[in-house]
């Protein structure tokens, strides 16, 4: 059955407004401070520079900390876990008053955090949880399942089984998907999945969608390192599992993944001008300049200024002896404790809306995007 594309709305489609503010209870809730945090080192550990967000989000934070006055030891650990390890344990040796840290895997730095914590160093998980251990003190993160809701309502409304207000056409396909997943060592992923799936699994029920592979458990779909050559290899397999099923949608957990997903479809022959639905998120420039070509159909868009700014403010009011403003005290439990957390929004980007979303909010220009 030929796809259909609908490009008008989405953005309006299944964004979350938070509305919970509460305190949460830290170990670092006193502060380490005496009311002056002027010219404190703040430690920022950053998982990788291979993925364009990290570079973005490194950039940010360290930014916001200088503009208040801070110094900052900015480390990017390239994937690997015990450069990471390496990294934190020098800046808690180096003397810094707080760290910042997006862990490769959340559930390795204990032992390197107990350290911090015998310091009374207050430590903020960023984007990605730390799990396993007593010594993360605030957690700030987009709302990560409303992310694979998006994700999984735009490649709906790419096959035209909704519409722009998301309501359902009328259309019963079948529709020929594939599902990718993120890397199982990020907890993020599980979150980004089961939004997704939570919103697909109706229409895969009732036949509306069709995955020819059968491989529809996340571990099936995980792509280790959120690699994008991983995600290519993945592809071409299932071309060839598939039984050479026509695809009409791809389910792609972030924008790295889809490039690899992009690339292994064209090189089986399909069009660029007729690509399945492919979805993505991080709103990375080379992804952005895809859906503007008309082959990537969706990213959702988590402006890191804002979550670089959020982290900075926890930092700033843990070391001035005040209560960092969490809006969600639920949702992560890291296995030793539910971490407060502070959540922010993300939205759905087509080619319908980049502009308003992404140019006209200074994310980029207008020139980056030619």
């Amino acid at each position: 059955m030929k796809r259909s594309k609908f490009f008008t709305g989405i953005a309006a489609a299944g964004i979350l407004t938070l509305t919970l503010t509460a305190c949460g209870e830290g170990r670092a809730d006193s502060g380490g401070g005496s009311g002056s945090s002027e010219g404190a080192l703040v430690g920022v550990a950053m998982p990788s520079q291979q993925l364009e967000r990290w570079i973005a989000d490194g950039a940010n934070v360290k930014s916001e900390l200088e503009e208040r006055g801070y110094k900052v030891d900015l480390q990017y650990a390239n994937g690997d876990i015990p450069t990471q390890i390496s990294q934190i344990e020098n800046m808690v040796t180096s003397g810094v008053e707080a760290l910042i840290v997006a862990s490769i895997d959340g559930t390795t730095l204990t032992s390197v955090l107990e350290t911090a914590e015998r310091q009374d160093i207050p430590v903020i998980a960023y984007d990605r949880l730390i799990n396993g251990s007593e010594t993360v003190d605030y957690y700030t993160t987009f709302d990560n399942y409303q992310v694979g809701v998006q994700q999984g309502t735009s490649l709906l409304t790419g096959l035209g089984i909704l519409n722009e207000n998301g309501k359902e056409t009328g259309e019963k396909g079948p529709f020929n998907i594939e599902l990718f997943a993120g890397s199982p060592d990020d907890n993020n992923a599980g979150f980004f999945w089961n939004g997704a799936m939570d919103t697909l699994q109706p229409y895969l029920d009732s036949g509306v969608l069709n995955v020819p592979s059968g491989q529809t458990k996340f571990e099936q779909a995980a792509i280790q390192g959120w690699l994008p050559a991983n995600a290519q290899s993945r592809m071409e397999d299932l071309l060839t599992v598939g039984g050479g099923a026509e695809l009409d949608g791809v389910l792609s957990a972030n924008d790295g993944l889809a490039i690899g997903i992009i690339s292994a479809l064209t090189s089986a022959g399909y069009p660029k001008d007729d690509l399945p639905v492919v979805t993505g998120q991080d709103a990375d420039l080379a992804s952005v300049k895809s859906i503007i070509a008309g082959e990537q159909y969706s990213t959702i868009f988590k402006d890191v200024r804002k979550l670089g700014e959020r982290a900075v403010i926890m930092v700033d009011d843990l070391l001035k002896g005040e209560k960092p403003e969490v809006n969600d005290t639920e949702t992560y439990n890291n296995g030793k404790k539910v971490v407060p957390a502070y959540l922010l929004e993300s939205e759905i980007v087509t080619i319908e809306n980049y502009e308003e979303v992404l140019v006209d909010s200074g994310f980029y220009t207008a020139k980056e995007l030619k």
